[in-house]
């Protein structure tokens, strides 16, 4: 799938009951967009959502034309996606794609260029972002919360950090 028009919002891991109810498996905390979701694409495929309900940790979500079990084992092990319009307007504000910060200039509040975003993690529920400045040889993770980060600028591909005693420090 072309990811710049697709995106990832989970992965169909096995089957549950007769009708071909999916089992996915998707990033934790994104019950919400789940249970949202009107229509998927799988394998190319586009299918229409009939039901999401929950159970433990997974989704499980009956597609309206898939009605078996042999049905849906063609599909087991592949990822849904949905498009990035679909994604972009379930976001709420102050809420980015990981996508759209990887390689995004970072910059104090001296406006002194920090770094480059390399990857975005996450820890206990809480994202970090790992800031590589490759002149100095070094990577900072700083914790990707509207306190430390108050500015992020899609447009200029640039975000502001507010700089904190200890911040830097915690260098790898």
């Amino acid at each position: 799938m072309d990811e710049k028009k697709y995106l990832s919002v989970g992965k169909i891991l096995n089957f549950r009951g007769l009708r071909g109810e999916a089992k996915v498996g998707f990033t934790k905390g994104k019950n919400e967009q789940i249970s949202s979701l009107k229509e998927v694409w799988v394998k190319g495929l586009k299918l229409n959502v009939e039901t999401v309900r929950f159970h433990k940790q997974f989704a499980l979500i009956k597609f309206k034309e898939i009605n078996s079990i042999e049905e849906l084992m063609e599909f087991k092990g592949e990822n849904i996606y949905i498009t990035r319009e679909d994604m972009e307007k379930s976001l709420k504000e102050d809420e980015y794609l990981v996508s759209d910060l990887i390689g995004m200039n970072v910059f104090d509040d001296n406006d002194d260029l920090m770094g480059v975003v390399k990857t975005v993690g996450n820890n206990n529920g809480n994202d970090i972002l790992c800031v590589v400045n490759e002149q100095m040889g070094k990577e900072i993770l700083i914790p990707f919360a509207k306190e430390l980060v108050p500015i992020v600028d899609l447009k200029k591909r640039r975000m502001t950090v507010k700089l904190i005693e200890g911040l830097v420090d915690n260098e790898i």
